[in-house]
């Protein structure tokens, strides 16, 4: 039987972040269903001003972070302001926030505090560097962690400066890791009713994805070199230039499909040349390798290369740009990039969720919310009367933009 509902319909989330990493977080958590309430400051969620696209003021930084939520905007430092918030914790499922640890309690609404009060309630915080430890009160932004935890020291060129991973992957991969820790307390509190607090730590989360570099690093004691476009374990998987200048990525990771490389390349003597014999030779003598199969790349176009090592069974693939990426994630009918409109004439492109559930009904993408677009909705399903969210609009301690 196909579920009529979508798989996190029904759960309500007070969102207290700003910037990526935790409006990455409760967007995964919309695309599923969730309803999200984002609670802004009077100035808004910083990253709305974000240079250098704009939509109707919004920035495509906010943009791309923000769909499928609702606004209110809650003066936190007014006592009307902070009883608002009190009152949609005390209605919510789960609380994400990614202020620095100590911050919410200053602020009037201690994590605790609000767990011992509300149970059930769901409390994920994201941060630099966590709820515990030396730096836990250290500001953190994504090249930070990026610095920090060994990624950038593996990204670049060997003998070169360290550099940054082109995409923001300590707040992304600290979004992704809260939605998964939120999930799992949804499904715990689902069978004993109590919640939990999540404690996510942005270089953490990069650590985790050191992988077998980690691993290595610790059983050798040594620190891995920059990977460049190489692999540290397999030389057949790299990239190549081909001879119209463009470049390419192989992944020749089998014994067959190291063969049938040779055999594409033209050079199906090296299969039995003792110096490529197996895998461990093959990364003994890399640079050998190497030198042979730069030279035969330099014969075709990456594009014929591509082709004639995918007939042949070897996986390879041309690096695209963006821009060529996006116009095949568009064509490839996976819903990877969405075209959002509101109902003021504004439309803006951004990118679906990767999480696709072929049984139960997706969220339909709506457009980011306005700064305080749905104040005054959201008030009234607090239960305040009409006469108090006029008061509480006029003092300032809640703000209404318009939709």
């Amino acid at each position: 039987m196909t579920p009529s509902r979508s798989p996190l319909q029904g759960l309500k989330v007070v969102d207290l972040t700003t910037f990526l990493s935790g409006p990455f977080c409760t967007q995964v958590l919309a695309d599923m269903g969730a309803e999200i309430i984002k609670v802004e400051a009077p100035a808004g969620d910083s990253s709305r001003s974000i240079p250098p696209h704009f939509i109707d003021g919004d920035s495509a930084y906010y943009l791309g972070n923000n769909r499928n939520k609702k606004s209110i905007v809650v003066d936190l430092k007014s006592a009307a302001g902070l009883a608002v918030l009190r009152d949609l914790i005390a209605r919510a499922d789960v609380v994400v926030e990614n202020y620095r640890p100590g911050v919410s309690a200053r602020l009037g609404f201690d994590p605790a505090e609000m767990r011992r009060r509300h149970p059930a309630l769901i409390w994920a915080s994201i941060s630099g560097f966590g709820q515990t430890g030396p730096w836990k009160e250290r500001p953190a932004y994504d090249m930070i962690v990026q610095a920090l935890s060994g990624a950038m020291s593996l990204t670049g060129e060997p003998g070169q400066p360290a550099v940054r991973l082109g995409i923001p992957a300590g707040d992304v991969v600290a979004g992704m890791y809260a939605a998964i820790g939120i999930c799992a307390a949804a499904a715990s509190r689902a069978v004993d009713g109590q919640g939990d607090h999540i404690d996510v730590s942005m270089l953490d989360s990069l650590i985790s994805l050191l992988s077998y570099q980690g691993v290595y690093s610790m059983i050798s004691g040594r620190a891995p070199a920059p990977q460049a476009a190489r692999h540290d374990s397999i030389p057949t998987y790299r990239s190549f230039v081909g001879g119209d200048g463009r470049e390419l990525v192989v992944t020749a990771n089998t014994d067959r499909m190291w063969r049938a490389m040779c055999d594409v390349l033209g050079l199906p003597e090296l299969t039995a040349d003792p110096r490529f014999a197996d895998q461990r030779a093959r990364l003994a003598n890399k640079i050998d390798l190497w030198e042979l199969f730069e030279r035969a790349f330099t014969e075709r176009s990456a594009l014929e290369w591509v082709e004639l090592l995918q007939a042949a069974g070897v996986p390879a693939a041309l690096i695209t740009n963006v821009p060529e990426a996006l116009a095949e994630a568009r064509t490839a009918g996976r819903e990877m990039v969405l075209d959002l409109d509101d109902n003021r004439g504004n439309s803006v492109s951004v990118l679906g969720n990767p999480i696709k559930f072929l049984d139960s009904p997706m969220v339909e993408p709506a457009y980011p919310p306005t700064l305080g677009a749905d104040s005054a909705e959201i008030l009234a399903e607090l239960g305040r009367t009409a006469a108090e969210i006029d008061e509480l609009l006029s003092s300032g301690a809640v703000s209404a933009g318009s939709r």
